[in-house]
């Protein structure tokens, strides 16, 4: 019965996991967790972006070497392209996180951040130390190293530039300073008050053979981390592709592979290993005093030791818990303490969870809590207290009978805002700004709502912490675990992400209100100079949670060209002020995602003129296009492979392809003959950007050109006109060098070169140091119509609201008649 219900909760395991409440207790989990328990070790490997980690490694160091193992990823990935959606920036980076999250449960590893904001390519370490705030980034880096205290840290990327990514080079900077800075006291000194200095063993660079790029080397040390690991019943290199197919946001699901395979290294700081990664570091307990106690205790545990009838071991266990939190060495006796009462719980047969009754609570009201707990082998374990925030539910030691689930209630205050830490406050480009520096490293908010449960196992007190989730039946789903939310008492959500304006003429802006709890108050516009506001405030009275109701305000421009604003509501609920809307991210493969970005939107007035009114969108890997033309005016119908094939394209001013369509729809192989055809006969086809690997037809365009890998980075970088008198620098806007003016992140990616004769190339660009580049804007005549295909990064620049941006693609919109 016991193997039964071991391989049943084996099935459940995926649920668990996800919501973060109990851990896997099949036999191969408890086996893998016994042999960790006698391994004091720990490796820290360090990249910049989300998919930089050698996923097959860390899997090996964590579950073949049972060392604690961490990946620190500089960044959140937030700069990068969405193949599964639209959200960019930020909202990328809550999915990229998360998608970490999701990997390292699946290879074992822990995962840390720092605060540094993926702003985008970056071809020099240079540029990017100076963006991220170099001193800054690399105190979060040592921050970790402290904390964490790995015996060894391994680079994915050299500091010589082989990685090819300025953000690449610069994480192997930080890597190597940090590895003496950490142990020196009189580097960030400040972080002495929490943590000690840490001198890591060696400093390493796993070196690769990527693509073209091969830095391995026969001499170079290397590990064999393509071993078969029977316990698991998978190899690393298995294990690996289910940690990395985690990352579906860049499309890197990965297969899985098998037999021999090595991992080369080449050490950078420290001794060079001869033997082992590990080389003069003691991994067993002998590194702590006292430790010759437990070992010799653990050895004794594990000559009786049977993964299927584990709860024979616990009274051992529970002695060798009494010695291990004797030992003076505060790290490894905090690390072990808690591994070894999971590891209890789990020999116990003990399931335990708390949830809320609700998904969402506001600020101030109170969180109905639902505690249960089931003992499965015996009825010799207790149930002491339950504890979350400030309130503990004191159950006396009572016994929880043998596979009888037991439910407790308890209440909370709802304190503090689900608010991502690092999206609490304004922050420049390139950097987080984190209310208090050693929130650092953190990949989530530390003090998420959670309970502690104390149980009373052969005498022993043991204090277990769980996640506090809200869970649910979906019809299709089954159990589905998610974080609760806290919320402020009313979010705003305003409709538009801009408001542009091309005239006098006012606008009227859409706020979506959505009230968390009973309330009364008002909202309002803050005063924006160059524009009247109307009314001044709108009241609302008795509002009920869940009650959604939208109001509405008139803009109307004062100057004869205000500047651009922010325009923020505030809520005034129950006599408090809030400025903040709602975002919800639903996907399956990761845990909801919930925020609450600032109230605001941009207005924008421009000297915009359009020709043509309909366009037809064809959607790509995902960018917020098509609302930012419906801003302007624009009839917007996104397009079906049906309407491409059958309907009349010639009702069209415009038809656009979204940014890496020819990457990600596989049809456009099929739809490409009637789209040319749909030039040909007089229309106006304009294609955005693809990555030059994996286009799914062998020419985008009427004539010849090919799409490399090459961008200009500096969204500052001077234009050179080289032909002027172009309609698409003229019609229905004369384009003058202020319109490349307030362009974010890059001018653009994926350069084309090769181009024909026929195309005309209207601009020219460069990075500094780099020779001039023609292929961002490309334009030919076709028939009776014209084929535009551009690489400037309009999907970032118009959703931004840049004034220039939207003046220039309006013109590749509008072909003279």
């Amino acid at each position: 019965m016991k193997r039964i219900y071991l391989i049943a909760l084996l099935l459940l395991t995926t649920v668990f996991l996800k919501a973060q409440t109990n851990p896997p207790t099949d036999p191969g989990s408890i086996q893998q967790n016994f042999k960790k328990l006698n391994v004091l070790g720990s490796v820290l490997y360090v990249a910049a972006h989300p998919d930089d980690e050698n996923t097959r490694l860390l899997a090996y160091l964590a579950q073949e070497k049972h060392y604690r193992t961490g990946y620190l990823s500089l960044t959140r990935g937030d700069g990068g392209q969405n193949l599964i959606g639209n959200e960019q920036s930020e909202l990328l980076g809550l999915i990229r996180t998360q998608e970490l999250l999701a990997a390292r449960r699946v290879d074992g590893a822990e995962q840390f951040f720092t605060r540094a904001n993926d702003f985008g390519f970056s071809k020099g370490p240079e540029e990017t130390l100076k963006i991220w705030d170099k001193e800054k980034v690399l105190g979060d880096v040592v921050w970790v190293i402290r904390n964490f205290r790995p015996d060894v840290i391994i680079c994915r990327f050299p500091t010589t530039g082989e990685g090819g990514h300025g953000h690449h080079t610069s994480s192997a900077i930080l890597a190597q300073e940090a590895f003496t800075a950490a142990a020196d006291p009189n580097r960030y000194p400040e972080q002495l008050k929490y943590v000690k200095p840490w001198q890591a063993k060696r400093l390493l660079w796993n070196t690769f053979n990527f693509g073209s790029i091969n830095t391995t080397a026969a001499d170079q040390f290397k590990i064999n981390v393509g071993i078969y690991n029977p316990v698991l019943g998978k190899a690393y290199g298995e294990i690996a592709a289910e940690s990395r197919s985690n990352h579906k946001s860049q499309g890197f699901g990965s297969a899985k592979q098998r037999g021999e395979a090595y991992e080369y290294f080449k050490t950078i700081l420290g001794d060079a290993p001869q033997n082992d990664l590990m080389d003069g570091v003691n991994t067993t307990w002998k590194r702590v005093k006292d430790g010759d106690a437990i070992e010799a205790t653990l050895g004794v545990i594990a000559k009786s030791f049977n993964p299927e009838s584990p709860e024979k071991s616990v009274p051992a266990l529970i002695q060798m818990l009494g010695k291990v939190e004797k030992i003076s060495d505060t790290y490894w006796r905090e690390q072990k303490v808690k591994d070894l009462s999971n590891f209890i719980a789990a020999c116990s047969g003990l399931w335990f969870e708390a949830y809320a009754t609700e998904a969402t609570y506001a600020l101030g009201d109170n969180i109905s809590i639902r505690a249960q707990a089931i003992n499965r082998f015996s009825n010799r374990v207790k149930i002491n207290s339950i504890t979350s925030e400030d309130n503990t539910v004191a159950l006396d030691s009572k016994v929880l009978p043998e596979n009888e689930v037991q439910t407790f209630d308890a209440t909370i205050t709802a304190s503090r805002l689900t608010q991502p830490y690092w999206l609490a406050q304004p922050h420049p480009i390139g950097i987080y700004t984190l209310p208090d520096n050693t929130l650092a490293g953190n990949p989530e908010n530390p003090d998420l709502p959670k309970v502690t449960f104390q149980f009373i196992i052969e005498g022993k007190p043991l204090n277990i912490d769980r996640r506090l989730v809200y869970k649910f039946v979906d019809p299709v789903r089954g159990e589905v675990y998610q974080p609760i939310e806290i919320t402020p008492p009313v979010t705003a959500n305003i409709e538009g992400k801009d408001y542009i304006f091309n005239s006098q003429q006012p606008q009227t802006v859409l706020i979506n209100l959505k009230s968390f709890t009973k309330a009364s108050g008002s909202i309002s516009l803050k005063p924006v100079n160059g524009w009247k506001i109307s009314p001044e405030k709108i009241d609302f009275t008795d509002k009920d949670k869940n009650d959604e109701w939208s109001v509405a305000f008139t803009i109307t421009p004062t100057d004869a060209k205000p500047k651009t604003a922010e325009l923020e509501a505030v809520v005034n609920a129950n006599g408090k002020p809030f400025s903040l809307s709602l975002r919800r991210i639903r996907y399956d493969h990761i845990p909801a995602i919930t925020l609450f970005p600032p109230a605001q939107t941009r207005l924008v007035y421009l000297d915009l003129k359009t020709a043509g009114k309909k366009i037809g969108y064809i959607a790509g890997a995902g960018d917020q296009m098509p609302e930012a033309l419906r801003q302007v005016g624009y009839e917007v119908r996104m397009l079906t492979e049906n309407d491409v094939m059958n309907a009349d394209l010639s009702v069209y001013d415009a038809i656009v392809t979204g940014v890496r369509a020819y990457n990600v729809n596989e049809r456009l192989i099929y739809q490409q003959p009637k789209l040319l055809e749909y030039v040909k006969n007089g229309g106006n086809l304009v294609v955005q950007y693809n990555n030059n690997n994996g286009i799914v037809v062998k020419q985008i365009g009427p004539y010849p050109f090919t799409v490399v890998n090459r961008r200009v980075t500096d969204e500052n970088a001077a234009i050179t006109v080289l032909d002027q008198q172009n309609p698409a620098l003229n019609y229905p806007n004369k384009i003058t060098n202020d319109d490349f003016s307030g362009w974010i992140q890059e001018r653009g990616l994926y350069f084309v070169t090769n181009i024909d004769p026929r195309y005309k190339a209207i601009l020219q660009m460069n990075d500094k140091g780099e020779e001039p580049l023609n292929g961002s804007l490309i334009v030919g005549d076709y028939g009776k119509g014209r084929f535009v295909y551009t690489s400037l990064a309009f999907f970032r620049e118009l959703p931004a609201g840049v004034p220039g941006a939207y003046r220039l693609f309006v013109n590749l919109l509008s072909r003279p008649k």
